[in-house]
């Protein structure tokens, strides 16, 4: 018998080749199982390329490291046809591990195709060497090196199927299931070649035309590695690429989360908002209509939530906003929505047994929020008033559900607010009026429908006029001329006041360009102003760009705001004053003694005049409290050198005493009714005409 030897570099070297090939056949696995479409052909195709080609060396370099006392080579034909069975070996073995399942008749079976593969590999490329006589074989060994093949299949097959999935420390684990496994093809590989025995005396025919040299073994070699090289680099970058593909994803999905929160929640409360709200009641009706029952929506609306936002400033009011939601989701149910549809006004959904449930609901809701709200070391009291509308009954469609639901409210609003109603037609009626009202009101503006009447002002004591106070008017198209308590409330509500006062007040200035023109130098116009526009940012400006527009001299301009907008946030009301009276321009503590002032406050505030309201002058005939306290605001606005003014003055009595008392001017029915700016001036120039006395009046 022939004695062969082994060199052990070559042996170092199979084993090397064997492991990285074991480690790179297992990352394949990870690409394939993570692949899509026509990406999964190309992986699989490619690893078994990379994968045949690493097993199939690691045993042509083991052959290629034993030698015998004769000169050995191998048929190409016959070691190119072990080279194809492994790819193919391989091919099944990743196609394999990369199925769904891998139950273990079917790792079984995998295991016996793989391990006949490997060993016909093996053995056909013993073959390659057409020794004669031919290699006989040590039947145990043989039997053995079968075992471990197929041993070594299932092993390797069941630690792919395991570590094909991205978990942590995967690469690890596959770091050292390739060290077992190509061990274990090695150890398959040797035990082959253990068996194999060469009778003395034998020639191999395949040294004479067949590969040989030891040059052969290093082009293996350098060949296999690049391949395996080649096959594992481009896998590492492609996991390195989706891993950061999908973190991409991932925060592309987080993104688009958190964009679609916040187009269907309010960013204050991180209650629904009117779209998803929509959307619930969509599903509400769907619900309802096919398997019964019925739901509310209730329209709430915070009343005195505007005075406390006006007191204390933004930043409270919305941490009041949040408390209000917070509180009034303690009562609801998991299918309940809660939701805020702007301002101070929330919609509540909810599932009901019976109808009748939402009176309770409505009851528990209204008794929450009259409970005082502890906010920022402040206590906090407000109330809400809340429309009902069921379904099925108060509508067909949201829109219409929600139109209803707020009738209803509105309708609570004006009972007095703090309490409940359901929907009921004749609130349907109001409300349509409401929504046509706030289109006219819309289109107002545009088609050029407010005019501006213009009531006079006298001098107390010698009855000349001093000037006049602008009062809009609506010269509706159907309803006629209306009076601003027709629609300024709606105004203020939609914020459509904004430019109607902006308007107002470059008409008005307008109009006293013109007079002073005509000689009426001394005289000044009073513009009222809403709470709502003395709050708008843009105040000053408008105001600014009213009086460069129209040429108009500051001081020819009184700005009359009511005392409680003066005082509702006394230090940011002092601010915007302050600009306005630097400006050079009049201001007016409109309907003084309705409210409530702080000396300290009134004393900073830069006014110029106090204007009494109409309603103590009213009944000062027939009231000493009243009179009391017209002359308690006389001698306060004297101590405090502003000019008092008197409105709603219609009887000789009443011009009397408050001329009397000390009043600058005065003005009310008795001495001029508003009128529109030619006929004022008709009146004006008839009482010039006239003898000039404190009796006159416009007729």
């Amino acid at each position: 018998m022939l004695t062969g030897s082994y060199s052990p570099t070559l042996v170092l070297i199979s084993l090397f080749v064997a492991i990285l090939a074991s480690y790179t056949a297992l990352d394949l696995t990870g690409r394939i199982t993570t692949a899509q479409g026509r990406s999964i052909c190309l992986w699989m195709g490619g690893g078994a390329l990379a994968m045949g080609i690493g097993i199939w060396s690691m045993h042509f370099i083991g052959m290629l490291a034993f030698s015998l006392p004769i000169k050995l080579g191998y048929d190409i034909p016959i070691t190119a046809l072990s080279l194809l069975i492994a790819i193919l070996s391989s091919g099944f073995a990743l196609w394999l591990v990369t199925q769904p399942r891998l139950p273990i008749w079917q790792l079984a079976f995998g295991a016996l195709v793989m391990g006949a593969g490997i060993s016909g590999m093996h053995y056909t490329g013993m073959a390659a060497m057409r020794m004669t006589p031919g290699i006989d074989y040590d039947p145990t060994l043989f039997s053995l090196s079968l075992v471990i093949a197929v041993g070594a299949s299932a092993a390797a097959l069941r630690i792919a199927f395991q570590l094909r999935r991205h978990t942590p420390f995967v690469r690890l684990a596959r770091v050292v299931a390739a060290v077992i496994m190509g061990v274990a093809i090695v150890g398959m590989h040797y035990t082959g070649m253990a068996a194999a025995q060469f009778a003395d005396g034998s020639f191999c025919v395949s040294s004479v035309d067949g590969l040989s040299g030891d040059g052969l073994a290093n082009l293996v070699l350098i060949t296999t590695l690049a391949v395996l090289t080649i096959a594992l680099l481009t896998s590492l970058l492609d996991a390195r690429l989706e891993a950061r593909t999908a973190v991409l994803a991932d925060s592309l999905s987080q993104a688009n989360e958190e964009l679609t929160h916040l187009a269907l929640h309010d960013t204050l409360t991180g209650l629904p908002n009117r779209m998803l709200l929509a959307d619930r009641i969509e599903q509400a009706m769907s619900m309802a209509r096919a398997q019964g029952g019925c739901f509310a929506v209730m329209f709430i609306d915070l009343d005195g939530f505007k005075p406390v936002n006006d007191a204390f400033g933004h930043h409270l009011g919305d941490q009041l906003l949040k408390a209000v939601g917070v509180r009034l989701r303690e009562d609801l149910r998991s299918q309940d929505t809660l939701a805020r549809i702007g301002g101070d006004e929330f919609v509540l959904l909810v599932q009901l047994p019976q109808s009748d449930d939402a009176l309770r609901l409505a009851e528990r809701q209204v008794g929450m929020i009259n409970q005082r709200f502890r906010v920022a070391e402040h206590d906090l009291q407000i109330s809400a008033s809340i429309g009902i509308a069921l379904f099925p009954g108060n509508g067909s469609s949201v829109q219409e559900l929600l139109m209803n639901a707020d009738a209803a409210m509105y309708h609570v609003k004006s009972m007095g607010k703090n309490g409940y109603r359901f929907f009921d037609a004749s609130m349907n009626t109001n409300a349509r009026k409401q929504l046509q009202l706030l289109q006219d009101l819309r289109n107002a503006l545009e088609h050029q429908q407010f005019r501006l009447f213009y009531q006079p002002k006298f001098d107390a004591t010698s009855g000349l006029p001093i000037g006049a106070e602008a009062l809009l008017r609506w010269e509706h198209p159907e309803h006629g001329l209306m009076l601003p308590d027709m629609f300024i409330e709606l105004a203020e509500r939609t914020g459509l006041i904004i430019p109607i006062g902006e308007w107002v007040l470059n008409e008005a200035c307008r109009q006293m360009q013109v007079w002073f023109t005509q000689g009426y130098r001394s005289w000044r116009i009073a513009v009222n102003i809403s709470a709502l526009q003395f709050r708008h940012a843009g105040l000053v400006l408008s105001v600014a760009s009213a009086l460069e527009r129209h040429g108009l001299l500051a001081n020819s301009l009184t700005l009359e705001i009511t005392e409680s907008t003066a005082m509702s946030n006394a230090d940011a009301s002092m601010t915007v004053l302050q600009k306005l009276s630097h400006m050079g321009v009049d201001l007016s503590i409109d309907d003084f003694g309705t409210g409530y002032s702080s000396l300290m406050y009134l004393k900073r505030l830069p006014a110029n005049e106090l204007k009494i309201d109409r309603g103590f002058v009213r009944d000062l005939e027939h009231d000493t409290d009243d009179a009391a306290i017209i002359s308690a605001i006389v001698a306060l606005g004297q101590a405090l050198g502003l000019r008092i003014v008197a409105e709603g003055v219609e009887t000789n009595v009443q011009q009397a005493f408050l001329t009397r008392l000390g009043c600058d001017s005065l003005q009310g029915y008795l001495l001029g009714h508003p009128l529109p700016p030619e006929g004022f001036m008709a009146a004006i120039r008839h009482a010039e005409g006239a003898d000039p006395s404190p009796q006159y009046k416009s007729g």
